[in-house]
């Protein structure tokens, strides 16, 4: 593979003649193999702090989802630095990994200065972990900067390798959104590319399994080593299309599931004390500011939308969609949200979310066929919050969920293609789900939509760069994910202007 020389200091090179940096640590009462075979990650940057994780796990693979670790607390020393070599210190402590959470270690390191640039690892016993890269957010006012995220969506550890996650480090973004389905609940299937392990995702050993075997991939592990994420979830971190407390088929169990998967969730995500659930409760939407140039509203779609209509997929004359009643977001996410657009004084105002938003007819023909699952199907909630967008400046979404590359522009008023256009949409494809995909242009479902001005089904992840003046969207693609190390290229760049919603080709 094409290794980097930070690609290989964030792989673990950083840790080789650094150990009389870090204060000693009380042995335990025998010493760990590798406890770090998950990797570490950080996420929710502010001006003054990021969260860093990493679990503990001597046998990550065990089928008990506890990764071979004792059954007691181990201490994890854990330091900051502000150069890769870890001479200059910035921050450092020691956090406990306790065995009712997996050994999982969330640290909210604070004290930093705003807009910089920070490597981090973690110690136990005699064995230091691999050394990640972070950033915190730009200070409140700060506009003259830039910022490259990268986003990403749906990987399915059976259908294909994680490359993708290697070839979206290597553009060295500055911040990461993964929009969900960053783990699949089902069962090994027939010709898989790898093999999953253990049964569909039901209790809380099977769904830290599933995260741990997702974490041991060595491009997924590079990825989280390389910048901070900001990650919501869609629905196969739990279940296929659930829907608040509606489980895809009936399922007198799914609570209990669902809590389980929120648990697990947790556990394997860099997320603030403030994500931490509640038995079948976590909340997930939440705002981060990336200084006077973005304000990042990550949305959960999932946990407080109403069932879908009409028995859900894609479904032409369904009333039910109309319902004001209905909901996607939940009365007080709608509230939340729409009340932070209001309020933002930021340059973009920047969606991060799961289904696809703007209307779509997937039916060639008469009549118009829409799917029940995404925004579609909750029309009413959609408007409400396409008028909040047209009211704020520099609207952007950004989509996962379907498997595909698209670009929409967001229109004031559906069914007439020459409204008033007021925010834009991208779509990132998945990283592996759908395995290679293939080079339909969808041309009839193009045709249908003449405010969509893009598809590709190839896999991939889509980079951005976001300026006071421009955001650029490349949508990177790979040829194939059923074998390893594939190269990326860009398949489309648009450009939007501030002031001026709408997408225009680079």
């Amino acid at each position: 593979m094409r290794v980097s020389r930070r690609s290989a200091l964030l792989g673990g090179a950083a840790t080789l003649a650094l150990t009389t940096t870090l204060p000693a640590v009380a042995a335990p009462s025998r010493k760990l193999a590798d406890p770090f075979t998950l990797g570490v990650a950080s996420g929710d940057p502010t001006p003054d702090g990021v969260v860093l994780w990493t679990r503990l796990a001597v046998s990550p693979l065990n089928e008990d989802g506890l990764g071979g670790m004792p059954d007691r607390v181990v201490p994890v020393h854990w330091e900051v630095a502000e150069d890769e070599r870890f001479r200059r210190i910035a921050r450092r402590g020691v956090a406990h990994a306790r065995p009712e959470s997996a050994h999982t270690v969330h640290v909210e390191a604070g004290g930093l200065r705003a807009g910089r640039e920070y490597f981090y690892r973690f110690r136990t016993g005699g064995e230091i972990s691999p050394a990640g890269r972070t950033r915190t957010a730009p200070g409140p006012e700060v506009l003259r900067t830039e910022l490259t995220m990268c986003f990403a969506s749906c990987s399915h550890y059976g259908q294909g390798y994680f490359t993708a996650y290697r070839r979206l480090a290597e553009d060295h973004p500055d911040l990461i959104l993964h929009l969900g389905d960053y783990q699949y609940e089902y069962a090994a299937g027939a010709n898989e590319v790898r093999k999953v392990l253990g049964p569909e995702t039901r209790t809380l050993a099977n769904y830290r399994l599933r995260h741990a075997q997702y974490k041991t991939d060595p491009d997924l592990q590079l990825a989280h080593a390389t910048a901070p994420w900001l990650v919501v979830w869609d629905d196969h971190e739990t279940e296929n299309n659930w829907a608040d407390e509606v489980p895809e088929q009936p399922d007198p169990n799914f609570l209990a599931r669902r809590a389980a998967a929120f648990q697990a969730y947790y556990e394997n995500m860099p997320l603030r004390r403030t994500s931490k659930p509640n038995g079948i409760d976590l909340q997930l939407y939440r705002r981060i500011r990336w200084g006077g140039l973005a304000d990042f509203h990550m949305l959960d779609t999932r946990q407080y939308r109403s069932d879908q209509a009409c028995g859900d997929g894609v479904k032409a004359g369904c009333e039910a969609r109309l319902d004001p009643a209905r909901s996607i977001t939940g009365v007080d996410q709608e509230r939340w949200l729409l009340d932070g657009l209001h309020r933002s004084r930021a340059r973009w105002n920047v969606l991060g979310q799961q289904v696809f938003f703007a209307q779509i007819d997937l039916t060639p023909g008469t009549p118009e066929g829409f799917n029940m699952d995404a925004w579609d199907g909750y029309k009413v909630n959609r408007d409400k919050i396409a008028a909040g967008l047209g009211q704020t400046r520099n609207a952007v979404v950004l989509t996962g969920d379907v498997h595909r590359h698209w670009a929409a522009d967001i229109k004031a008023g559906y069914g007439d293609p020459t409204s008033r256009t007021v925010g834009v949409e991208l779509v990132t494809t998945s990283i592996t789900s759908g395995r290679d995909g293939n080079d339909d242009p969808n041309a009839a479902v193009l045709a249908e939509n003449p405010h969509v001005k893009f598809h590709k089904n190839r896999r991939g992840y889509v980079r951005t760069k976001f300026t006071p003046g421009e955001l650029r969207a490349d949508f990177r693609t790979l040829p194939y994910v059923t074998k390893p190390d594939a190269p990326a290229e860009t398949a489309a760049s648009f450009l939007v202007q501030d002031r001026e919603p709408g997408l225009h080709r680079a």
